[in-house]
């Protein structure tokens, strides 16, 4: 998306603060800025950023009228582009993105080609676009935008400020606030549960809570729990085509990258980081801050910090001694 607006630094400036972040710079505060731009494809009036110290050189190359950097790299930068100067320049570009390019405003409007059924409650300023089906006992809160396509319910709670992208799937979920739901995804859907002899289906009739500041990928599905509820704790970022099963407990300011799945009745702990094609075994506890290293088959509870690798996973340290063994023979 393009930015079509210019923003003065003064705005700038003021949204880093609202973000508790300070910074330093003697640009003028009316000064404006066209858009956010990477170090090498900045032009003159643009604002850039730059953290990687392996990229120095590129710095020497920098068009762009303003740099979010630190002050030990501030020294690099050509005497066209003044710097910003601020602690986390990274954090910094993913804060002021949101001011460039937030087009998450809802347009209250609601389609005259969407279909809404009786026991439906819908708060100010919702914007609900075209084709989309919103079932009974659905509630849906201030601020929430709805892509076209998509079908909502029955029994769904979407508190304010959250976003669902089109061709998505909901029902018996409650959904957070400050949450986007990706296209394509299918939450609160029955999960993968038979009796295995006869393959009589087993009735799911829990539902899936997914908690505040979520963010769920495209294409990704959340089964709704057999009973209670599979749960997504807040902060969590879940990635595109990702599994979770039916009952699974994910805690708070969780990373599940890309084709991951897990299986039901699993618990994963907070702050947690699974890499992509990480396949995790059913009614297992995986404790806090554990990294799970690409590719990995998680088959037995893993210890709180610890960082793993491999199938069967096991400490990174091993599974790499392991590896270079094997590489001798």
């Amino acid at each position: 998306m393009k930015n079509t607006n210019k923003i003065t630094y003064k705005k700038i400036d003021e949204y880093l603060s609202k973000n508790n972040i300070t910074s330093i710079s003697k640009i003028s505060t009316e000064e404006e800025f066209f858009t956010l731009q990477s170090l090498l494809n900045a032009q003159r009036n643009d604002l850039t950023f730059f953290s990687n110290k392996s990229s120095v050189n590129n710095l020497l190359l920098c068009k762009a009228k303003a740099c979010l950097i630190n002050r030990d790299n501030s020294k690099f930068l050509p005497k066209n582009t003044l710097p910003i100067i601020v602690e986390d320049p990274y954090k910094c570009f993913a804060v002021i993105s949101n001011l460039f390019f937030n087009d998450h405003i809802s347009n209250n409007t609601i389609s005259e080609m969407s279909v809404i059924n009786e026991n439906v409650k819908i708060k100010k300023n919702v914007q609900i676009d075209s084709y989309v089906h919103i079932k009974q006992n659905s509630k849906i809160e201030e601020n929430v935008i709805i892509g076209s396509n998509c079908t909502i319910g029955p029994d769904v709670t979407i508190k304010k400020n959250t976003i669902i992208k089109s061709n998505s799937v909901i029902k018996n979920a409650q959904i957070g606030k400050n949450c986007i739901i990706k296209s394509g995804a299918v939450i609160g859907g029955t999960g993968f549960g038979f009796e295995p002899k006869t393959k009589i289906r087993i009735q799911h009739i829990g539902n899936v809570i997914i908690k505040d500041n979520c963010n769920i990928g495209s294409n990704t599905t959340i089964d709704r729990a057999v009973f209670d509820s599979t749960i997504i704790s807040e902060n969590c970022f879940i990635d595109n085509l990702v599994q979770i099963a039916h009952n699974v407990v994910i805690g708070r300011d969780v990373i599940i990258a890309a084709q991951t799945g897990i299986a039901g009745s699993a618990i994963i702990g907070d702050q947690v980081t699974i890499g992509g094609q990480v396949g995790i075994s059913g009614h297992i506890k995986i404790g806090k801050n554990v990294i799970i290293a690409a590719k990995s088959g998680v088959t037995k509870n893993i210890k709180d910090n610890s960082t793993v690798a491999g199938f069967p996973a096991i400490d990174i340290k091993k599974w790499k001694i392991s590896n270079i063994k094997l590489n001798k023979l």
